[in-house]
């Protein structure tokens, strides 16, 4: 299982992406932030909506040097059948990752081998390719996107401002900390 600043698993593997089926390693993005989006199957519930709301949000994960991957253990080809036949699958832009022999899931913690599918989880990887997050859950519960940007966006805020630390519900443009022994017992 990863931990916390821990390297992250290399990936290498076909992606539906830019209509087109592509093989695509995670040393290629070696300079920018990455999220991994692990969900169970194509043609499901829970999972467009999240999808859809990932390719909503892409831009600005964009503008933020991330870019965003989903994974599931099916293969390129149905990726690229649900994009033609669903509308909210066609709004994507990221790579849509093929794992359908479970390795990138296994890599990271995720696959459920009795049902060859993966759990829903999440997982923010800096720019030096070091695990500053992840969520792991239950498939009947969807994520909410707008955190996972908070998130990332807390993460990058920590790594370019050493010592400061974000506080509960931090927002961009909030007000930080800056542990020491002048803000014990005064929080």
């Amino acid at each position: 299982m990863p931990k916390i600043n821990s390297l992250a698993p290399v990936f290498q593997a076909e992606a539906f992406h830019e209509g087109e089926i592509k093989k695509l390693s995670s040393e290629n993005y070696k300079d920018k932030w990455k999220i991994l989006m692990f969900y169970p199957a194509d043609f499901t519930f829970v999972c467009p909506t999240e999808l859809g709301e990932f390719a909503d949000k892409y831009e600005e994960f964009k503008n933020l040097n991330t870019e965003v991957f989903s994974v599931s253990t099916d293969t390129a080809f149905v990726h690229k059948a649900w994009h033609d036949s669903s509308d909210t699958i066609k709004k994507i832009q990221y790579p849509m990752l093929a794992d359908p022999t479970g390795k990138i899931c296994k890599d990271f913690g995720t696959y459920i081998g009795e049902e060859g599918l993966s759990l829903r989880a999440t997982f923010i990887i800096d720019s030096e390719n070091l695990i500053k997050f992840y969520e792991i859950h239950d498939n009947s519960i969807g994520r909410n996107v707008n955190e996972i940007l908070r998130k990332l966006k807390a993460a990058q805020y920590v790594s370019k401002n050493d010592g400061e630390v974000c506080p509960v519900n931090w927002e961009e443009g909030k007000d930080t900390l800056r542990p020491g022994l002048h803000l014990v017992g005064k929080l």
